[in-house]
């Protein structure tokens, strides 16, 4: 439960930090000469919404990567059980990082209304400033695996590190004796 409700709280901790460093996209919306709304970015600040959303991939994948290598040294509880909880701690932080990060920059950036722009005949134009984006994408599928990535890569630390260790109690306290077969038969039985 420990290793859960710390990473949830550097997950917020990570969004916050993301709210404050992901790039807003800035844009315009336009009137077209059918009457017509439009909303476009201006220049490569599209690409802003890829570059935002792979921070914040980043940001929480690294913590849960330095979790795994943290919760491996905490000898006397490795084991599936920590394995457990690395991977649902993961997810929480992503899912607290992507919650704080977007209310923070909702907060900062407040909501974009195409409809309600100031846009006329004589004033076609209007300067928006929109929110940077949490995830890749709308789609379940995307969200999840923004979600799951992290989880996956802090369970893949922990078996590497677990592969690694010769020991088969994985090193864990109590030390565990192990009986050595001797190598070689002894005489007289």
């Amino acid at each position: 439960m420990l290793v859960i409700g710390v990473q949830a709280l550097v997950g917020a901790l990570i969004g916050a930090k993301w709210a404050w460093l992901a790039p807003p996209i800035h844009g315009v919306i336009a009137l077209t000469k059918s009457g017509e709304r439009v909303h476009v970015p201006l220049g490569t600040e599209g690409d802003h919404f890829f570059v935002a959303a792979v921070l914040m991939l980043g940001m929480v994948t690294v913590s849960a990567v330095v979790a795994a290598a943290a919760a491996w040294q905490w000898r006397a509880h490795r084991g599936p059980q920590m394995v457990v909880a690395l991977t649902l701690g993961s997810v929480a932080a992503a899912g607290a990082a992507a919650g704080v990060g977007a209310a923070l920059v909702r907060l900062r950036y407040g909501v974009l209304d195409i409809a309600g722009a100031p846009v006329s005949p004589e004033h076609k134009l209007h300067y928006v400033t929109q929110a940077p984006a949490v995830f890749f994408g709308h789609s379940p599928a995307q969200i999840a695996a923004t979600i799951l990535l992290p989880s996956a890569a802090a369970a893949l630390v922990y078996a590497v590190c677990a592969a690694a260790c010769v020991r088969e109690d994985l090193g864990g306290y109590p030390p565990q004796q192990r009986e050595l077969a001797p190598l070689l038969p002894t005489v007289g039985g």
